[in-house]
């Protein structure tokens, strides 16, 4: 057995691949290995497709990261004819269409796909506790959520059986994850990698792909081999000046970074991550960065209230394209997922035009931001994970959900003020991650601390569009100045 492998980034061992000193068999067996000892407690690999891949190693891998296991997110990362649930009982039977662009990319670089992690339904929440698959569980303490909705690419990734795992971000989804299961996590700029053939744009936009990782280099050059504009694509980001896997090790120069660590709801934020951010300003200074307290000038609300009216809009689509297209039944939905839909039924189309209109004015005021600071720094999350079923819907208020749809009152729900108090409830323990979202920026989780009790924390930086350069290059020096890739779960 090839007893290196749970210590080793994608890029160690491609290149232990490459130089023959084991074989992708080798490596192959050693992730199935890893993942029948920890899998079965952490419900982190949701379709194992070990048969699968063990075919696609013996008619021979070739690329970049031949041999080096993967694992897809089960939404939007598709191989065509093999299931894709979302997470959602009522897509139990669906298959996908075609492989997505982005898959087809990272099997072309010769990763191995083992299977599809968990997540859950729909995507829709910052813990990973689908109804279908059951919840999944952070390999650094398995009482505690890895987030979502990535969490099973964290958790999996975390655990040691992949070394980076496909994820995607629409309103934190890979950074969250990264806090909370230490990790390194990129969210791409808006229109930086492709969503063909499945959308033009997921969620108006505001979600990209990309990967969690162990390492800041892995992140790197898979940006660099998955960002490429497919035709029909709204449009097309320029491309780098120089490969992005060039600026790791690079010089950052000296950064002017503006941080914060007040919720942009108002809502209290743990004083374990006010101090991770601290501390990072600390070590920023140190390295030789100007850092001092300054945020954006944005109604933190008004964002939310704009980031949810469009999640309500497409989650309801989602639920009636399902309905329509795969002959699913409304109860085959999660409750709350029936609520949202109900929520985003009674939009008015006017009303999800003005929402959506904010976004280009939160835009600006970060663009104004950054025209005196290259990045902001914020803690990733308010809170630390939440234990396994803490978030779940008391049975009171269910019952209280279940009568408003059986009476057909989603418009209720909406005009008597819930999406505010959905707003600062739903999003107080996530409150800094939807910003870059709607603004299409790229942002980073860096896993430099742990909380008090000994999980990881994540702190987040965000740059203007289109400057991974930026991240990338600060994320390889505080990497070096604070090493966190051999720090590992206890699982």
């Amino acid at each position: 057995m090839f007893t290196e492998y749970a210590s080793l980034d994608a890029t160690a061992l491609a290149a232990l691949v490459a130089s023959g000193e084991v074989s992708a068999a080798e490596v192959l067996d050693a992730a199935v290995a890893r993942m029948d000892t920890v899998n079965p407690r952490l419900g982190a690999v949701v379709m194992d497709w070990r048969e699968r891949a063990r075919a696609q190693v013996a008619a021979g891998v070739q690329g970049p990261f031949a041999g080096v296991p993967f694992l897809l997110k089960d939404l939007g990362q598709d191989i065509g004819g093999l299931p894709a649930t979302w997470g959602s009982r009522a897509r139990r039977g669906v298959r996908a269409q075609a492989t997505s662009s982005v898959v087809q990319r990272w099997i072309n670089a010769g990763l191995v796909v083992l299977g599809k992690t968990n997540l859950p339904e729909l995507a829709l929440k910052a813990v990973t506790e689908p109804e279908l698959f059951g919840p999944c569980r952070n390999p650094w303490n398995p009482e505690f959520t890895p987030g979502g909705s990535s969490g099973g690419a964290a958790a999996a990734v975390a655990a040691g059986i992949v070394p980076v795992a496909g994820a995607s971000d629409g309103g934190g989804s890979i950074r969250i994850p990264a806090a909370y299961c230490g990790l390194f996590g990129l969210k791409p700029s808006r229109g930086r990698v492709s969503q063909a053939p499945e959308a033009d744009e997921f969620w108006d936009g505001a979600s990209s792909t990309h990967v969690l990782s162990r390492s800041v280099r892995d992140s790197a050059a898979l940006l660099d081999l998955i960002a490429v504009a497919e035709p029909g694509d709204p449009f097309a980001v320029a491309p780098p000046a120089r490969p992005w896997v060039q600026e790791v090790g690079a010089e950052p120069g000296r950064l002017r970074i503006g941080f914060s660590t007040e919720s942009p709801l108002g809502t209290p934020v743990h004083r374990d991550m006010r101090a991770a951010v601290e501390r990072t300003s600390v070590l920023l200074q140190g390295l030789g960065h100007h850092v001092e307290p300054a945020a954006p000038s944005i109604d933190g609300l008004q964002l939310a209230q704009s980031y949810l009216g469009i999640y309500f809009g497409h989650v309801a689509a989602e639920v009636r394209r399902c309905v329509r297209q795969f002959g699913a039944k409304h109860t085959d939905f999660e409750l709350e997922t029936r609520a949202l839909a109900a929520i985003g039924e009674s939009l008015p189309a006017a009303e999800y035009v003005s929402l959506r209109e904010r976004w280009n004015g939160f835009a600006r005021a970060l663009a104004a931001f950054h025209a005196r600071y290259d990045l902001l720094l914020t803690p990733t999350t308010a809170q630390p994970p939440a234990r396994i079923g803490e978030l779940e819907t008391p049975v009171s208020q269910k019952a209280a959900l279940r009568a408003v749809l059986a009476l057909g009152l989603g418009g209720l729900l909406r005009r008597t003020g819930v999406v505010d108090d959905l707003a600062r409830i739903s999003l107080a323990r996530t409150p800094f991650t939807q910003l870059a979202n709607l603004t299409g920026t790229p942002a980073m989780s860096v896993p430099l601390h742990t909380d008090s009790g000994g999980l990881p924390l994540g702190v987040q930086f965000l740059a203007a569009w289109g400057r991974e350069d930026q991240l990338l290059r600060l994320a390889a020096q505080l990497e070096a100045a604070q090493p966190w890739v051999q720090r590992r779960a206890a699982l």
